[in-house]
């Protein structure tokens, strides 16, 4: 899917029109992957953008750190370099207000409506632990599997905590480590054990069953979806 600049509103030709034109081959090429119940990465992008120009309109952020910067200076004393936006003109301003206010309800509208596709899905979707969950359990496997699928997905995942601006969040790592297949006898507890016998370096893991009633795309939505129910699931 072809990406939003992240400057978008200020990158180029700053003309209604062909801003207005821009804002919808992006979102249409979003309502194509929401059509296939692909949520990320453009759920995230959507949100992003929506959040940069909210903050805009409130006066949050200010409009010329947006616009290209030229050097113009250089402060020898303090050792920085010194620029200046490159865009003064009132009209300019006058285009992006109308800009913002034209993009805003509609970034809204689809955020809402992938919000509402990822709530369908994870409706769908049962996760329980396998076995007997140890105390320790921020690092450890998904084991991913679908209606009417043979297919088996092992995901390794490991929880860390993140310092961003002076507020501790939780994150999610996660990558996969093979795909098997189910039968009678190779059984989600049985795999367990054989991923035990394999990565000696967790000889006790915290396993989770995580099975989707529906055939969703993996990496785009199972796999984000995985990551936020891990997030509500494993403990400090």
């Amino acid at each position: 899917m072809k990406n939003l600049p992240k400057n978008w509103i200020t990158e180029g030709l700053i003309d209604f029109e062909y801003k207005k034109y821009q804002l919808l081959a992006y979102l249409q090429n979003a309502e194509k992957e929401f059509q296939a119940v692909k949520l990320y990465p453009v759920l995230g992008d959507l949100i992003e953008h929506h959040r940069t120009l909210k903050e805009l309109e409130s006066g949050k952020t200010e409009l010329r750190n947006l616009f290209p910067k030229a050097l113009n200076g250089i402060d020898l004393q303090n050792a920085q370099l010194k620029y200046e936006s490159q865009v003064q003109d009132g009209r300019v301003m006058e285009e992006i207000a109308q800009i913002t206010s034209f993009a805003l309800p509609k970034l809204k509208h689809q955020i809402e409506e992938g919000k509402s596709i990822y709530d369908f899905v994870e409706e769908q979707i049962e996760f329980e632990p396998v076995g007997i969950l140890p105390i320790y359990n921020r690092e450890g496997y998904i084991l991913l599997t679908q209606e009417n699928r043979k297919e088996i997905h092992a995901f390794r995942y490991k929880s860390n905590f993140l310092q961003l601006a002076g507020e501790r969040f939780r994150s999610i790592t996660l990558w996969l480590v093979g795909i098997f297949q189910k039968t009678l006898v190779n059984t989600l507890e049985k795999l367990k054990m054989e991923l035990v016998k394999e990565i000696k370096e967790l000889p006790n893991p915290a396993t989770w069953r995580m099975h989707s009633q529906g055939a969703f795309p993996i990496e785009e939505t199972l796999v984000p979806v995985g990551k936020r129910l891990l997030l509500r699931s494993v403990t400090e």
